[in-house]
């Protein structure tokens, strides 16, 4: 694995630009070397103005998006029009001009009877979108989003939960954790993040500092703090946050 590097900006508006940048960066090297693209895309209030971003014209007519494959890292098991869905958060910001068409971006099969079913059928769309027969090899994303709750948890890989030690499994069903909404969820695991080629956390606010600071300047274990545990095999980590979130920490750099 590469070290992870750290770079902050000014607030929330100077993240979304940032990340919006960084992904149409690796959207273009992926077409440029390979003809596709794929992205796993992240829920939560910090990437909503990226995805904002992205749908506006002068953004989103730079990318050929009949070459990507856009997938959730992590959902709900709750309906795909309800607020708590990440799904409804990438339609209502993402698809909303129409910019971006909704036929490239899969949804979580959440009308499934289970939640372990919802991430059954996932881990088949995963396979067929990737055409990767062999499930002893993940599926290599070009890049996933990931976001940070205040627990260290990401993705829904949360402390001290059965899916951190999950190795022959792309997707599986997470229980609630302690942070809201208690809704089980459905989640990539460690093998498939860690077989990405970049990687990009995206945190933002005050809230997100302390545990941030013992991410990056500590050594917690995955299994109490699960950001920790997303370590690419042959890939990238970026650390995007805000000067809120940067706000605890003593170096500036990483």
């Amino acid at each position: 694995m590469n070290a992870p590097t750290l770079t902050i900006a000014n607030d929330a508006e100077d993240l979304a630009e940032r990340a919006a940048g960084r992904f149409l960066q690796a959207a273009r090297e992926a077409i440029s070397q390979r003809r596709r693209f794929t992205a796993a895309l992240a829920g939560g209030s910090t990437p909503e103005k990226l995805y904002a971003l992205l749908a506006q014209p002068g953004y989103a007519d730079r990318i050929d998006w009949q070459l990507c494959d856009l997938l959730l890292g992590d959902e709900r098991f709750v309906p795909l029009d309800d607020s708590r869905s990440n799904y409804a958060l990438i339609r209502r910001t993402l698809l909303a001009a129409g910019t971006v068409p909704a036929d490239r971006v899969f949804p979580v099969p959440v009308q499934s009877a289970t939640v372990e079913e919802a991430a059954a059928a996932y881990e088949e769309t995963l396979a067929t979108v990737f055409g990767v027969p062999d499930r002893r090899r993940p599926p290599r994303f070009d890049l996933i989003l990931l976001g940070l709750g205040d627990d260290g948890h990401t993705a829904s890989l949360f402390p001290n939960a059965p899916s951190l030690a999950v190795t022959d499994r792309w997707v599986v069903a997470s229980p609630p954790g302690t942070l809201p909404p208690p809704v089980d969820r459905i989640t990539f695991t460690y093998p498939v993040l860690n077989a990405a080629r970049r990687v990009l956390f995206l945190v933002s606010g005050e809230k997100k500092a302390p545990v941030l600071k013992e991410l990056l300047e500590g050594q917690p274990r995955p299994e109490i703090r699960p950001a920790a545990g997303v370590r690419p095999v042959d890939g990238t980590v970026e650390w995007l946050v805000d000067e809120a979130a940067a706000s605890a920490l003593t170096r500036r750099s990483h």
